[in-house]
């Protein structure tokens, strides 16, 4: 490593996935989660530190902080698919639930998980991402500073909470604002005083520096090669700047502090990066009589694996499909779609699908979070670790997932579906992002608001209205069926569909027509299908299928 151009950056995927697109808690505040940190470190013998067990952590937020259990795994569990495993780790926990024969059993098995002590602090406190402070709702800018000027006002709008989840301008003024409250949560008691703050001779001990890395991470003088924050604070031609004495093995609060601030910049990766010098893909083309141009842009041509980004949006009117390397592993965005049929099928890290109407979008596996905000009468059908939706208007979702899915706050009319459909690769995908077809919790939805949410915001498609969903692209590949099958309800409503098929074709054979009656018949039925087509707008859907000129593999791209 060359000393000189340290840079470092806010990673974007703790804010993505991790922080939860509804203000936290009132007990996750600073005052609060100081007490924690003190606690925790009193309790090291009993599970709570240097690693949090769900015990103890269920004692600490059910009995201290006053949370639901629910609540209290929810986050619990956020934090921990945070965490890097491979494939078959998932898999197996998975398998490890859907063997739990009862509530107790499946307590049994979360008594055996733990997470990062100051880590999972640093996540809990980064939740106040989207806290609703009067301030902001007065003057509609919470960050009024020149780096929070985004480049693309209509891709990343400044106003809406929700939006700060994907503005790394947000991610980066967060950590900068809150830089010193993050680093003296992160120390030992001793290091405070008795209103737990820091003094100019206080110690930052290796660990916190190691915790750290949860949320930052960097280069030296632009180099490929990503390094975790505390490996370069450790490193030796940097100890006089970041502060760290090899004698007592501790940083000096003070010294680190400014050393951060003076190396924190924008992240190369994040969302304004890709919208700015990004790859703009030509995926969708240009529909007839509109004037707003599809904008699909991606960075997976320099960014490494876990930073790959593809944001896409306003595409009108069209179909557009894609299995491509290029979405492998990225965090996706959908923004402002409208009439349109989406498909990426591939295995993906996370999407979040904002202001979208009357759209259809057929998703690859998601790793770990879904999220809608602000969409009306969308259709998604997805295999997810997590589905979330927030002002969410006349929504189906066809979802398998292994947890509850979240509903959030200003929901409306929300249907909840059983996962209907498979591509060829499926399978596959699901494979190699660990999601197996059981535990499936599609149908047990969470509300998690502060308004009175009551259940009548959300159904159950009934079985007499399902239908299974065909992905109409030719793919290489194994699977032939909906992975993990239908739900007895559903399978019978189409069992007994067919059956009615079968006693129709009877009886049209019995009628014994002559050839020309046969003619007229057929010319009443296809009319017939015609009109049903187009008074239900599934001839738009099947008009978008016909390829404009170029060869018909449109997925293969």
């Amino acid at each position: 490593m060359d000393q000189s151009g340290v840079h470092l950056w806010v990673k974007a995927e703790p804010f993505i996935v991790g922080a939860l697109q509804v203000p936290p808690p009132s007990k996750f505040s600073l005052h609060y989660l100081r007490k924690i940190s003190t606690y925790v470190r009193t309790r090291a013998t009993e599970g709570a530190y240097p690693r949090l067990y769900w015990s103890t952590w269920r004692h600490i937020a059910c009995g201290k902080l006053q949370l639901a259990k629910d609540l209290a795994w929810l986050y619990f569990e956020i934090f921990d698919s945070l965490a890097i495993k491979t494939p078959e780790e998932l898999l197996e926990w998975s398998e490890i639930l859907s063997n739990c024969m009862s509530e107790d059993e499946i307590e049994k098995q979360r008594n055996k998980l733990s997470v990062n002590t100051l880590q999972f602090l640093l996540f809990l406190y980064i939740q106040q991402l989207n806290k609703v402070s009067l301030r902001t709702s007065l003057i509609g800018e919470e960050w009024p500073s020149p780096r929070n000027r985004s480049q693309s006002p209509d891709l990343t709008e400044k106003s809406s909470c929700h939006n700060k989840n994907w503005n790394d301008y947000s991610h980066q003024a967060f950590v900068c604002d809150h830089l010193s409250d993050l680093l003296e949560l992160l120390l030992d008691p001793e290091q405070l005083t008795a209103s737990f703050h820091s003094t100019h001779n206080s110690l930052v001990s290796r660990e916190a520096v190691v915790a750290l890395s949860f949320l930052i991470e960097g280069t030296v003088s632009r180099a490929r090669k990503i390094y975790p924050l505390h490996e370069l604070a450790l490193w030796q031609p940097l100890h006089a700047e970041s502060g760290f004495s090899r004698i007592s093995k501790t940083f000096s609060f003070y010294k680190l502090e400014a050393w951060l601030r003076a190396c924190l910049t924008g992240n190369p990766f994040g969302t304004s990066a890709c919208l700015k010098s990004g790859k703009k893909l030509a995926w969708a083309h240009q529909v007839e009589g509109t004037t707003k141009r599809a904008k699909i842009a991606c960075n997976t041509h320099v960014a490494p694996r876990m930073h790959r980004m593809v944001v896409m949006s306003q595409v009108y009117k069209q179909t557009l499909a894609k299995s491509s390397d290029t979405l492998v592993g990225a965090h996706v965005k959908i923004h402002r779609c409208n009439e349109s049929f989406i498909y990426l099928l591939s295995p993906l890290r996370s999407v979040t699908i904002e202001k979208c109407r009357n759209s259809t979008f057929v998703l690859g596996p998601v790793q770990t979070a879904l999220h809608l905000h602000s969409c009306d009468n969308v259709k998604v059908i997805a295999i997810c670790h997590r589905l979330s939706i927030s002002s969410t208007t006349g929504c189906t979702f066809h979802i398998l997932t292994p947890t509850r899915p979240l509903i959030l706050s200003g929901n409306q009319a929300v249907t909840f579906a059983p996962f209907h459909t498979h591509y060829p690769m499926l399978e596959d995908h699901m494979a190699r992002t660990g999601l197996a077809t059981v535990p499936n919790y599609w149908d047990n939805p969470m509300i998690v608001c502060r308004e009175n949410c009551d259940t009548s915001v959300f159904r159950l498609l009934p079985p007499c209205e399902f239908y299974v969903f065909i992905i109409p692209f030719e793919m290489e590949g194994d699977t032939t069926e909906i992975p993990g099958g239908l739900p007895s309800a559903y399978q019978k409503a189409l069992g007994q569909r067919d059956q009615k098929i079968q006693i129709w074709q009877k009886t049209v054979k019995e009628a014994r027509l002559t050839k020309d009656q046969r003619k007229q018949f057929q010319v009443l039925v296809e009319n017939k299908f015609y009109e049903w087509l187009t008074n239900t707008g599934h001839r738009q859907q099947l008009d978008s299928l016909v390829p404009p000129a170029a060869g018909s593999k449109q997925a293969a791209g």
